[in-house]
């Protein structure tokens, strides 16, 4: 096609470990057609008031949304498949992904009332054409069951986009990682490999599930009364490891949150966790403590985790207490240390033992570090070598250590990139708009609206409404104060704290002339600017003030 180019363009995944959200042009400018490879999220925290999820916002995507073949999904985590019921009614291609995956997209298709949204399964190696470009699944191995990467051909080349990867000799579940396929397309001539960038920071290799197991059932042996064990849900072969420990130890398995109930039933959906029977939480608050294991969610201390209202006393239908002990089988997510030993130290109150990864190996990772990247390397051998899935940090290294491997390029993408990888040599030939949305209640909306600012304004400063009422031109009542988010030394709300203030708003109003009295603008004005200077001096914040005029 004369003018064709092949172009890779990140939207997300590329200043943060997750959220991540990629396209693949091919043809020339004004006539590409298009892939997308993954729709995911991350998490609010505490600099994001009352906003729990947090995706790239797709409005490059959405105008040229007719010429999108398909939206491809590598595996099932929420950082690669969570925006998905949120944002395909913006971009209305075709999903395809293999059963496991495809089972948890549908439960979000269905919670967004996009029953009728086109969901087709591939499966594990299956090849499909899609316009110009020809897509197989790679088996790999990761956290999450059939995860894979996927060999994408095109008239201008060959690029493998890894997803989320390790090697694991010992998976657990699922297939093996398909080293031969790996080499086959490196012989076959991989001109760009995409590739996670998470552990690059990391010496030696990410270790294996196996590991992890085995380490599993030596602490659960050693517990006397009840055991708690807290993972990601989605790491359905730590599940499994679990349930070999309880089963190893006499221990009945209980599941207690709905992540985990969706996920073993996902799973076993699709012929995974064969053999294993589940409790339930009143059966097993009849069976003796050492009898009894509880596989919870809420490993990241999130507070409306299952865990959580462990940790606080008041789950419904678990409670644990001395001589009970919680395992962490999983890594602290960077944000989220707080939060763990927020939920550690009240379950230690309480006399719970504690084990983590320090007593114990019972946590791996699922993401390769620096061996596993020189391996995929040398069998891949491509021509460029492009970092995604990391901090801005872990993009330079990655770039860097690929070409100490001999990687003849490498280029550095960020959010809103236009790479062009042929022909020609590879370069940045533009940047389109970028941004997040969250997901505020029921409303997805700007992290820039206005709505958004007021409230990180408001969580971080305060707020204070001032009002006044005024007659025929003179002050019939005020102006009057109120403080929310202030507080006195001894930690009551703001009162006598807030007499500056109050002095401060009169101040302002006698300052005006009485010609000024039949402008809201000019009286709104002096009061805002009074009352905030007086609030940066009494409490050192400068908070979001609004005015309210009555006119009788």
């Amino acid at each position: 096609m004369k003018g064709a180019e092949l172009i890779f363009a990140p939207l997300g995944g590329c200043r943060e470990i997750g959220m991540n959200l990629n396209a693949y042009g091919y043809g020339p400018p004004e006539d590409r057609r298009w892939i997308v490879v993954d729709v995911g999220v991350t998490f609010g925290d505490d600099s994001t008031p009352g906003v729990d999820l947090i995706m790239p916002d797709p409005v490059y995507l959405e105008s040229f949304a007719d010429q999108i073949e398909a939206i491809i999904l590598t595996h099932a985590h929420e950082d690669h498949i969570g925006a998905i019921g949120w944002l395909w009614p913006r971009l209305r291609a075709p999903i395809y992904a293999t059963p496991f995956t495809a089972y948890l997209v549908a439960e979000k298709l269905r919670e967004r009332g996009l029953d009728d949204a086109p969901l087709h399964i591939m499966q594990l190696r299956e090849k499909r054409t899609f316009g110009p470009f020809e897509i197989e699944m790679v088996t790999l191995t990761h956290s999450i069951p059939e995860p894979n990467g996927l060999a994408i051909r095109t008239p201008l080349g060959l690029i493998l986009h890894t997803g989320d990867w390790k090697i694991d000799p010992d998976p657990i579940i699922g297939e093996d990682f398909d080293q031969a396929k790996i080499e086959e397309l490196g012989r076959e001539g991989i001109l760009a490999m995409v590739c996670d960038s998470t552990n690059v920071f990391e010496e030696g290799e990410a270790g294996s599930e196996g590991m992890a197991r085995e380490a599993l059932r030596r602490a659960v042996a050693e517990q006397t009364g009840r055991v708690a064990i807290t993972s990601f849900a989605s790491n359905v072969a730590r599940v499994q490891s679990s349930c070999e420990a309880a089963r190893a130890n006499d221990r009945s398995v209980c599941l207690v949150g709905r992540s985990m109930l969706r996920i073993v039933g996902a799973a076993q959906s699709v012929g995974l966790l064969k053999g294993f029977d589940f409790i339930d939480p009143a059966d097993a608050a009849d069976l003796p403590p050492q009898h009894v294991l509880y596989l919870c969610t809420g490993s990241q201390g999130e507070p409306n985790a299952a865990l959580a209202r462990i940790a606080r006393g008041d789950h419904p239908s678990v409670k644990l207490g001395e001589d009970d002990t919680v395992i962490f089988s999983s890594r602290v997510i960077p944000g989220n240390e707080r939060a763990i030993s927020e939920i550690q130290n009240t379950l230690a109150e309480r006399n719970i033992k504690l084990v983590t990864a320090r007593q114990f190996d019972i946590h791996v990772s699922g993401h390769p570090c620096r061996d596993e990247l020189r391996r995929m390397y040398m069998w891949a051998r491509p021509q460029i070598a492009v970092p995604v899935h990391g901090e801005r940090r872990h993009i330079m290294e990655h770039a860097r250590f690929a070409k100490s491997l001999q990687v003849p390029f490498a280029i550095t993408p960020d959010n809103g990139h236009v790479i062009r990888l042929a022909p020609g040599p590879v370069a940045l030939i533009d940047e389109v708009p970028v941004g997040r949305l969250h997901v505020d209640g029921e409303v997805l909306t700007s992290d820039k609206a206005g709505g958004m600012w007021e409230r990180r304004k408001m969580a971080y400063n305060g707020h204070l409404a001032v009002s006044v009422v005024i007659a025929k031109g003179k002050i019939e009542d005020g102006p009057v104060v109120v403080a929310r988010g202030f507080s006195e030394p001894d930690g009551r709300p703001a009162d006598e704290s807030m007499e500056p203030i109050d002095e401060a708003a009169e101040g302002a109003l006698a300052g005006l002339k009485r010609g000024d009295f039949g402008d809201d603008e000019k009286i709104e004005k002096a009061l805002t600017k009074a009352v905030r200077r007086a609030a940066e001096l009494q409490f050192g914040k400068r908070p979001l003030v609004d005015v309210t005029i009555h006119r009788i």
